[in-house]
């Protein structure tokens, strides 16, 4: 894998998929003192980086595999990326996506795509529709397209980093990432070779198979995979883009769910920015990086196929990881006023009842019930304990490394 391979590929399709541009991020260059700028792949007819690699691997294709037609897995960006290069070179392809695929994702490959490709839902996870795709293509003799692993793809993903340096103007000190299979970190290292830019790769906390690859020396599956950050929710990395990470060795940071759920919020609020949540894996890895003032800064995001009814759950995340969002067990007597003095005794002024739910009543006297608290601000949190403490009633706190949790967020 070499740089003159990632501008084989940009040659390619430069006159299909124009650069996408690099803007300055004020919010972000003032809160960390850097001199932040986003690679806005976002703003492209997939909405993310995948058309690239995906064009350049089905325009490499011989006219018999052409004729043939192609199969691919994603979780929706790399199939959205297939359907688009297919439409617009005329091959059939058939996209398996597994059930977790926002469904906003779903109808963007089918619009993109349109009569030129076949969606199967299959799987709960990315691996799972991976392993159909892959016996799909075998038994029907049809090309399989990797979201990842393949150098075709990974030269067609380095046309991001190629961009940045051009459009930038001058080499930027440090360019971040996302990192789902690699494909775009590994064709970022192809691109910029021994270069002395910093590559820093963001993995979602709750996926981080990268970071388990170099550490085993090689690809290993997770035996664990959060699926939120759908983008980037891989169990196994690929063997070719371990090979340059392992090569290269760029720096690989782990990024809690809730701190991207935070990041998404302010961009959209902030910026007037959507994002999806591997989108926004790059701003929000800035946080806690501790790069030498001033530096300049280039984040990758990556997407912007965000579904709006997962809007919910990203501000209940984001509430939860910022600290200002609790739930408690409590115990209510059943009889009048008894919320009441509840919410006389424990509650500040600034805090508010999010959720109150009667699990079940143990007996005629007493009830539990499942209780929402939203701070006013994090700071709040103790006080509000030792309240509890004082209160008559019996109250337990749900952690949020409790089993119970995953039923509320």
């Amino acid at each position: 894998m070499t740089a003159a391979e990632v501008t084989a590929a940009a040659e390619r399709f430069t006159e299909v998929i124009p650069p996408s541009p690099v803007q300055r991020n004020e919010r972000l260059s003032a809160r960390y003192g850097l001199d932040v700028w986003l690679k806005r792949e976002d703003l492209n007819a997939v909405r993310s980086y995948k058309g690239r690699g995906a064009f350049n691997f089905v325009s490499a294709l011989t006219a018999e595999q052409r004729a043939r037609g192609v199969v691919c897995a994603s979780a929706g960006n790399h199939g959205q990326g297939v359907a688009f290069a297919c439409a617009a070179l005329g091959v059939r392809a058939r996209v398996y996506l597994p059930r977790t695929t926002p469904r906003q994702k779903r109808d963007r490959v089918a619009h993109l795509g349109g009569r030129h490709v076949e969606i199967v839902v299959e799987g709960e996870t990315y691996d799972d529709a991976a392993g159909a795709a892959r016996d799909y293509a075998q038994v029907m003799g049809r090309t399989l397209i990797p979201a990842f692993d393949d150098p075709r793809t990974i030269a067609g993903q380095g046309t991001v980093a190629r961009e940045i340096l051009t459009q930038l103007g001058r080499p930027p000190e440090v360019i971040v990432v996302p990192v789902g299979g690699g494909g775009l970190l590994a064709g970022t290292l192809a691109w910029l070779g021994d270069s002395d830019i910093q590559v820093i790769g963001a993995e979602p906390l709750g996926a981080t198979s990268m970071a388990a690859a170099v550490a085993a020396g090689g690809p290993v599956p997770l035996d664990h995979v959060d699926p939120f950050v759908d983008g980037a929710a891989v169990r196994t990395v690929g063997r070719h883009t371990h090979a340059l990470v392992a090569e290269y060795r760029p720096r690989l940071v782990a990024v809690p769910e809730g701190r991207i759920c935070v990041e998404m919020l302010d961009l959209y609020q902030s910026d007037g920015i959507i994002s999806e949540p591997a989108g926004a894996l790059a701003p929000a890895a800035l946080d806690g990086l501790d790069l030498p003032a001033d530096s300049t800064v280039v984040c990758v995001l990556s997407g912007g196929n965000n579904d709006v009814s997962r809007y919910a759950e990203i501000v209940e995340r984001a509430l939860v990881f910022e600290g200002r969002k609790h739930y408690f067990l409590v115990e209510f007597p059943q009889e009048p006023g008894a919320l009441r003095r509840f919410l006389d005794d424990v509650l500040g002024p600034d805090d508010d009842i999010t959720l109150f739910e009667y699990v079940k009543r143990n007996n005629r006297e007493t009830g539990p019930a499942l209780v929402g608290i939203e701070l006013g601000s994090p700071e709040g949190l103790e006080p509000i304990l030792k309240r509890m403490a004082g209160a008559p009633h019996r109250i337990e706190r749900v952690p949020p490394d409790s089993p119970l949790f995953t039923f509320l967020v």
